[in-house]
């Protein structure tokens, strides 16, 4: 496999940017002159909308500029992207960024795309769950999966931890996860229920259904109308650590303040904050918070992940203004130093609360 020494970062077919490597291993970007004219910038803090050549710095992401961090597997999409090199005779450890992009190509998260592209397209066709379920089991007890290609071509791209691809059912975009080795054998149905309930609490999520009744599916909300939308994460916004404590809640409403500019995403993610704190989801990490980008604006992106998880060390990842075991009054004060209004956050714990309580009786 040919190393790649510079690649193009497209939207929509339209060039963004391209981007190289420095002699020290550092990803060097530039806009291109027509998207400074008329286009956006894809990360507002790190790579704002202007001339010349941005150098990315060596930590957290090695070298790499957050928001094409974002578009990289990590976690399960490293284990299927490894064990699919590896039946290749190619070695994860001997890809560079460009080319880890590269293999992204077309096929990953949001709406960047990266040429030259070497993704690998899927058939389309709705697959064999219970299969796919079986084969992740295989991957994640370091067995022989017959059918690596298959998890590849599906979900050699997506983030996190848990198993999971990308399927297309009535021509919708779909995201289906599978249970991972610590996960209970009633997962799905699990998140399932907490989509339904987060949606009860007011919280906006995309439209959620059971596969097979078992596995967990999330129609995608980088898809609309057949168009890609351009999504990045706090943690590629901000340069913030995801497999760390790197964020606080103040932070993170900080950043959507500044970002959307619109007191009603403020309030969504005062829900989504709310709901992580009453249901003890404390995988609350910087990757789980996502903005997106819509008709030229940014705005919060809709909830996902939200399910109870047992964090670090039984600690939100995400601190509540420095409390990792927060109470109400810290709830609040998060509240007040994002500028809002407390009798309606009150209202709003309150109102949420109920419903939590009621669900889990």
């Amino acid at each position: 496999m040919n190393r790649i020494n510079k690649i193009e970062v497209l939207i929509a077919d339209r060039l963004v940017g391209r981007m190289a490597t420095t002699k020290e291993g550092l990803c060097a970007f530039e806009y291109a002159p027509e998207w400074i004219e008329t286009g956006f910038s894809i990360s507002p803090f790190e790579l704002p909308l202007r001339t010349g050549v941005a150098i990315a710095k060596p930590r957290p992401f090695d070298g790499n500029f957050g928001v094409f961090d974002d578009a990289l597997p990590d976690g399960w999409g490293m284990i299927v992207l490894s064990r699919y090199l590896q039946e290749k005779g190619i070695a994860v450890s001997e890809l560079g960024i460009l080319d880890c992009l590269s293999l992204v190509g077309s096929t990953g998260r949001g709406a960047l795309e990266f040429r030259p592209d070497r993704s690998v397209g899927d058939e389309g066709q709705i697959p064999d769950f219970e299969k796919l379920a079986f084969d992740t089991q295989l991957v994640l007890s370091e067995k022989e999966c017959r059918d690596i290609e298959t998890l590849y071509r599906k979900g050699g791209s997506p983030g996190g931890a848990r198993p999971k691809v990308f399927v297309k059912v009535d021509g919708e975009e779909w995201l289906v996860k599978f249970k991972a080795k610590e996960d209970s054998g009633t997962i799905g149905q699990d998140e399932y229920r907490y989509s339904l309930l987060a949606k009860k609490c007011g919280i906006e999520m995309p439209e959620t259904r059971l596969f097979d009744q078992k596995y967990f599916g999330v129609k995608r909300f980088d898809r609309e109308n057949g168009l890609k939308l351009h999504v990045a994460s706090a943690a590629g916004l901000l340069r913030a650590d995801y497999r760390i404590p790197s964020l606080d809640y103040v932070n993170v409403f900080a950043l959507c303040l500044q970002l959307t500019h619109c007191e009603i995403d403020m309030w969504k993610l005062f829900r989504i904050m709310v709901f992580n704190y009453l249901i003890g989801n404390k995988d609350d990490h910087a990757k789980n918070f996502a903005f997106i980008v819509r008709n030229g604006a940014w705005h919060i992106a809709p909830a996902f992940d939200l399910l109870p998880s047992y964090g670090m060390n039984g600690y939100h990842t995400t601190s509540f203004a420095d409390s990792v075991s927060p109470s109400d009054k810290d709830v609040l004060l998060v509240a007040r130093k994002a500028g809002l209004d407390l009798d309606v956050a009150k209202h709003i714990l309150d109102d949420m609360r109920m419903l939590v309580t009621s669900n889990e009786q």
